[in-house]
């Protein structure tokens, strides 16, 4: 106030939020997050179903699928959303393991705020704690990434996916294509395309030897094998354009509009006579093709694909050598790829191209078969796990023990590391300790077994070896090593790393300012239920705010 009158800094509407109320919000935010996705972590973890407005449903117990389905409205919950992005993007598993983890490890900091310890010296010990847990980790790894290690890698990623009655035949599908893409231990796994096809079993599925396109040949008339293809990729539409802006063409008798058909009909065969003058037999054109360039390409025998995806175009670049021609006038024989055969297949009722036989062996393709789209989908995502720690697996020659064993090993460490360390920060460090035992808490909770029993067997059975982890289906505590349970180190180093930059951020915040409504769930007002006061609560795809907390 200045003379009795307001001043006006923000604008009038805005919601601010200080201190301690700043840092609450934040806190409930990111639990509730946490405990929204908590049920699907495990084997025996439960599925989401998320419908849009449109009606499209989409049943998974996949973290990522089910936070990148649901419109996240709260900030901070945004926050943990990006971390679980950059999880999957980097490992392609353990999104729901940092979510819970960071989720757990803002509760526990909630706590040490309520005892009067302030938030700066929670980060320090969240560092301190994480810094040592990472050391652990190393410790416990197992250097390992032989063909019967990926196996088991790939069975455990895609354990209680959906696909749990195939997932031997399934593993050994990733593991061979993810093998035949490697390059000096690196893997790219843009090399490896999975295609969807419903109809069928899921024991149909198979590996094919080169690429894949989901798409028939552009005519029925057309050939429908080339064998030693030559192949050129077209950006270049092979059609006449259309004019950008609106013309008009006077024709005052028959012979004028003839002729200007027959200077049409020659531009398009100028066209394909530079793709035949090339030598090439296969023609793959990310834009459309006219139909009278299909009849002269027909008459010159060659095999064309029309609207191909800018993905397989990248994929054809890589494994048949050929250049993306982005004008029809530039395309020589230099340009062309190669392939030993190039043919169309029917897949039950979706007609395909395969691309074989390639120069460059780093490409493989999964047909991925399914009774309807909805398992083939979920299946799909099992695979995408799977294939993402097969390939770091790979990478990084490392692997921990499963079963929430590598989780109570770093809490028993960080228990007696915080021992050795004065001032509060030892507080945090046990805090720190207590939260990654979310892990193995959850997977016996989702069982339907009793967790503190589960975890005080669990810590009992660490004193003797460090293989220890939970079986869900028994309910016992076995060695997780001769079970074949394992994981890539580098979905627990991520997991924990990210869970715990994550919570840092959140609480380095004391002041949170937003606009009117930024924080309030976008669920409909008339949808029949009472969402006040409900963290957590969404409404399906596209609806979901997370949540309405003021």
């Amino acid at each position: 106030m200045a003379g009795n009158q307001p001043i006006y800094i923000l604008p009038e509407g805005t919601d601010r939020f200080l201190g301690r109320d700043a840092l609450r919000l934040n806190i409930m935010a990111g639990k509730a997050l946490a405990e929204t996705i908590r049920t699907t972590l495990g084997p025996k973890g439960m599925d989401k179903m998320l419908v849009d407005s449109f009606g499209d449903v989409v049943v998974t117990n996949d973290g990522a699928t089910i936070l990148k389905e649901m419109d996240i409205v709260h900030p901070t919950a945004r926050m943990l959303v990006e971390i679980a992005k950059k999880q999957e993007d980097n490992v392609g598993d353990g999104t729901t393991t940092a979510i819970i983890i960071a989720g757990e490890l803002l509760k526990k900091a909630e706590e040490l705020i309520e005892m009067g310890i302030h938030p700066s010296t929670i980060v320090i010990g969240y560092q301190l704690a994480l810094a040592k847990a990472l050391d652990k980790l190393f410790d416990i790894s197992i250097s390992a990434s032989d063909k019967e290690t990926l196996m088991k890698v790939a069975m455990t990623a895609m354990t209680g996916k959906g696909s749990d009655k195939a997932k031997d035949y399934l593993a050994k599908l990733i593991v061979e294509a993810v093998t035949k893409v490697a390059n000096n231990g690196e893997v790219d796994k843009k090399d490896i395309n999975i295609q969807r096809i419903t109809g069928g079993t899921v024991d149909d599925s198979f590996l094919v030897d080169g690429i894949l396109i989901d798409k028939g040949k552009a005519d029925d008339s057309m050939p429908k094998e080339i064998k030693n293809a030559k192949i050129a990729l077209l950006k270049y539409p092979l059609e006449i354009k259309d004019l950008e802006t609106d013309a008009k063409i006077d024709l005052t008798n028959p012979l004028q509009r003839q002729a200007f058909l027959d200077n049409e009909e020659e531009m398009i065969k100028d066209m394909v006579d530079k793709v035949i003058e090339s030598g090439a037999n296969v023609l793959f054109a990310q834009k459309g093709i006219d139909d009278l360039a299909l009849h002269y390409l027909t008459r010159a025998g060659i095999l064309a694909i029309k609207r191909t995806k800018k993905s397989d175009m990248q994929r054809l670049v890589k494994a048949t050598g050929a250049q993306i021609v982005t004008n029809v006038e530039d395309l020589t024989a230099d340009q062309l790829g190669e392939a030993g055969i190039v043919y169309e297949k029917k897949i039950f009722d979706q007609l395909m191209v395969f691309v074989e036989e390639t120069p460059n062996a780093k490409a493989a393709s999964i047909v991925l078969r399914g009774s309807t789209r909805h398992i083939t989908g979920q299946i799909e995502r099992a695979l995408e796990d799977a294939l993402g720690v097969v390939a770091a697996t790979i990478e990084d020659d490392a692997v921990v023990i499963g079963g929430g064993a590598p989780e109570i090993a770093m809490s028993k460490a960080l228990k007696e590391y915080a021992e050795t360390i004065p001032g509060r920060e030892q507080l945090a460090i046990t805090a720190f300790a207590e939260a990654i035992e979310v892990v193995p808490r959850t997977l016996a909770e989702n069982a339907g077994l009793d967790s503190i029993d589960s975890i005080v067997d669990l810590i009992a059975a660490h004193e003797d070896s460090e293989y220890m982890g939970l079986d869900v289906f028994s309910g016992k505590v076995v060695d997780m090593k001769a079970e074949g349970v394992v994981e890539p180190q580098r979905v627990k180093k991520q997991a924990i790393r990210y869970a715990t930059e994550a919570t840092e951020m959140v609480l380095r915040i004391d002041d949170l300012v937003a606009a009117r409504g930024a924080l309030e769930s976008t669920g409909s007002e008339d949808d029949g239920m009472d969402h006040s006061g409900m963290p957590g609560t969404y409404n399906g795809m596209g609806q979901g705010g997370l949540p309405p907390m003021m």
